[in-house]
């Protein structure tokens, strides 16, 4: 059974895989074998969906390094499992969201900039302790960041697609968002989630408040956050942004309430560590005729 995957030094997380299989590094360019037996795929930055499927005509399985999988998931024939790697960026994206907060509400950003502007300038900031945060998308990323939360004192409200013990529902989003000093985004993109966080939703925040978006970009609308925030009446801290990577003369980099990284919230050491060894897993298992694991359905 032929394998390929992207990184070289992945192999050394795959663990004992049965004998018949063999693994080869596809980088993305020019095919290491014939790919007309290729049964399982890491997919290498570069080429699309589209370029991958028609290449690959015996594929059956395509397993993510990512959480995210919108790219994939319209160009994917029903033959064919695709899985992400759920669970893998968990903690390092919950850590980014804590820590941008903290950055933001206790204004490090401001510091920054007076920092280099060699600037001593004391300023009183907010807190997370006795603030409310909304988390909208309470999977495990998101109770990861509640716990978080709550060990600094801060009230949580949690909204989920499905209601639960303690958990709300989109419908409720009018009641929730004005008792918020803290809104985070943490839900898959679907075609229920693109541009969630509208004018409207904007609207809704208290004056003052911060939206933290660790999803994708295309669930905020960029324009009307960029109003929000230049306005001075809402703050931010993204790690995507709609388009991505955010232009160079785009307004948002240069305000003072935008607090911007690119995209790399679950990009820390030890990545390979994490994500590999489920690529093994799924090889064995598809080597051994067992059903996958973390297949995608329903869009995410």
């Amino acid at each position: 059974m032929k394998v390929w995957i992207p990184h070289e030094a992945g192999l050394a997380y795959l663990g004992v895989l049965p004998e018949d299989v063999d693994v080869e590094i596809w980088e993305g360019g020019a095919h290491p074998s014939d790919p007309g037996d290729v049964r399982l795929l890491v997919p290498p930055g570069g080429p699309t969906p589209e370029q991958v499927f028609a290449d690959l005509p015996a594929l059956e399985a395509v397993q993510l390094l990512s959480a995210g999988a919108e790219q994939w998931v319209p160009h994917t024939p029903d033959r064919i499992a695709l899985c992400d790697n759920r669970g893998a960026h968990t903690e390092a994206t919950a850590e980014w969201i804590q820590t941008a907060t903290l950055a933001s509400i206790r204004r490090f950003d401001a510091f920054a900039r007076r920092q280099a502007e060699r600037d001593w300038a004391p300023t009183r900031t907010g807190s997370l302790t006795g603030a409310t945060a909304l988390i909208v998308g309470a999977g495990s990323i998101g109770e990861s960041v509640a716990r978080r939360f709550e060990a600094c004192g801060t009230e949580v409200l949690k909204i989920a697609r499905t209601a639960r013990a303690g958990v709300h529902t989109l419908a409720d989003l009018p009641d929730l968002l004005p008792k918020a000093d803290v809104v985070v985004v943490i839900v898959p993109l679907t075609p229920e989630t693109e541009r969630l966080v509208d004018a409207a939703f904007l609207a809704q925040m208290r004056d003052g408040a911060l939206l933290v978006n660790a999803a994708r970009g295309r669930v905020v609308d960029t324009d009307a956050l960029t109003r929000e925030v230049a306005s001075g009446r809402l703050r931010c801290a993204l790690d995507v942004t709609e388009p991505e990577p955010l232009p160079a003369d785009h307004e948002l980099w240069g305000l003072e309430g935008a607090l911007i990284t690119p995209h790399v919230g679950g990009a820390v050491e030890g990545f390979l560590g994490r994500v590999y060894p489920l690529v093994g897993d799924q090889i064995r298992r598809l080597a051994a005729g067992e059903p996958l694991a973390h297949v995608i359905e329903n869009g995410y």
